[in-house]
């Protein structure tokens, strides 16, 4: 690694050595990472599950895409910075890396202040879109209103995530969430099964936890030894109130060309995250309308679905970094092979746990609902959508390839026309001709193998290192 960063062990240089090595190095903490992610969520369901009535843990598993649909926005545009931030790592341009990580940071800010209001002010409206049944409506507000007062601490942790594992550290978000996992659980358990708070118990609890790991992060950042990447709060806001705008010198740490240029990368996924959230709100409406049985069982299976994410996430995350370093770099080659090895294993990987959650569907959903009504639903949604896992990982992995590129464009087009377009189509279509529960299952599958053709053309079409290329060239 170069001399500036060599005290920097935790930050991987992915421009050299061995490829499989390098990626499965940078990989393993973020499935241990994902994995913790998905224990916050396991350990609302469960707990809210076993020691509050089926309508409390219908309003925490039917949140996900409501939350997504206005934080996935946001988290799209730190997608975009941690791409920018790589390419300059990528070409040793150390000095447009502190301004990067500056500019993305106090983006992340605003963004959280944004995210609460809208949050706050639009819940009421969507759940009532989404057929949200009267039994659980008040629930389902009390959780949301309470999870968006304190979704600053979601956002700022995914933007602090962002940068750190756009300079190759993906240890340190690791051990802040194994931190914050452990306090969710325990005050999951203090505030519903202690305190009987239900589906607000479990709100609180993750704003907390999550908080604290915001506060660890900036911890680290704030205190690196290494002036290049350490994050400097004092001069970064001190510089906003001295000149009163966006706008200063060479040495000022928010600039609106990087800011342009990361919400240039960033905007489509951010986009592509809250109009798919759209259409995955109206498969919602469409489950609640089947009954509060019919949300517990396919909110159930969310829970375990999370998991098939895990190899599939942690995978697509690794390849933007390592794409954009290496073309910042001028390693085209190694780009491709790269890209070429991560899409595979993430494939194999998905599909491995879509044969195990096939076969252990009933015995896992019992984990969170003992219901036999909402288990027999998410059972169905299960063998319907699991054998198909692999589809949904080659998606998911050739958009992280083209965003490293410089190409977020391409895949928020392919998510927007067949996860959002053509899944509300089919949905809204499919099933007044078949008004049965297993039709709306088949909106996933359906949309997944559209997609995967559609990027499968692309890619092999693909003309490496030209979005990156005139990204640089942008950037300098």
């Amino acid at each position: 690694m170069h001399k500036r960063l060599g005290n920097h062990a935790q930050n991987i240089d992915l421009t050299q050595g061995s490829i499989v090595k390098k990626i499965v190095q940078f990989a393993i903490p973020l499935f241990i990472g994902q994995l913790l992610q998905q224990f916050y969520n396991i350990a609302d369901a469960w707990v809210v599950g076993n020691f509050a009535d089926n309508n409390n843990f219908a309003a925490v598993s039917s949140g996900g895409s409501l939350t997504f649909l206005i934080i996935g926005f946001f988290n799209g545009i730190a997608v975009g910075g941690g791409v920018i931030i790589s390419r300059y790592f990528g070409a040793k341009d150390y000095r447009s890396v502190k301004k990067a990580i500056h500019t993305n940071f106090l983006f992340g800010v605003v963004s959280s202040l944004l995210a609460t209001v809208a949050g706050l002010l639009f819940v009421p409206t969507l759940l009532t879109w989404m057929k949200t049944p009267a039994e659980v409506m008040p629930y389902s507000l009390l959780y949301f209103r309470i999870y968006f007062a304190g979704v600053s601490t979601v956002i700022l942790y995914n933007i602090c995530m962002s940068i750190m594992q756009a300079l190759g550290d993906s240890l340190h978000p690791l051990y802040y969430l194994i931190f914050s996992s452990l306090v969710n659980v325990v005050l999951d358990l203090l505030f519903v099964a202690g305190f009987h708070w239900g589906a607000g118990g479990a709100a609180v609890a993750t704003v907390i936890s999550q908080g604290l790991s915001v506060a660890l992060c900036l911890m680290r950042m704030c205190r690196d030894k290494d002036e290049t990447v350490r994050l400097d709060l004092r001069k970064l806001f001190g510089s906003l109130h001295l000149h009163g705008s966006f706008e200063g010198g060479d040495d000022f740490l928010f600039h609106k060309d990087i800011l342009f240029q990361a919400i240039g990368q960033g905007l489509p996924t951010g986009i592509q995250n809250s109009v798919i959230s759209i259409g995955n709100i109206v498969i919602q409406s469409n489950i609640n309308a089947f009954g509060a049985y019919a949300i517990s069982g396919h909110g159930a299976y969310a829970k375990i679905e999370g998991f098939v994410f895990l190899p599939i996430m942690s995978v697509s995350m690794v390849l933007p970094t390592f794409i954009s370093q290496n073309l910042g770099a001028g390693s085209k080659d190694r780009a491709k092979k790269g890209a070429a090895f991560g899409i595979m294993s993430g494939m194999v990987l998905a599909e491995l746990v879509g044969v195990v959650i096939y076969l252990w569907a009933p015995y896992a959903l019992r984990f969170f609902v003992n219901s036999q009504e909402a288990v027999e639903f998410g059972v169905i949604h299960a063998r319907t959508v699991a054998p198909f896992f692999f589809l949904l990982a080659f998606s998911h992995c050739v958009a992280g390839v083209m965003r490293g590129c410089g190409k977020a464009f391409v895949p928020m087009i392919t998510m927007l026309l067949f996860w959002c377009g053509v899944r509300i189509a089919y949905v809204t279509l499919a099933v007044r001709a078949f008004p049965v529960f297993k039709t709306i299952s088949w909106a996933y599958p359906l949309t997944w193998s559209l997609s995967s053709a559609l990027l499968l053309i692309v890619l092999l079409k693909l003309n490496w290192g030209s979005g990156a290329e005139r990204s640089a060239a942008e950037m300098r």
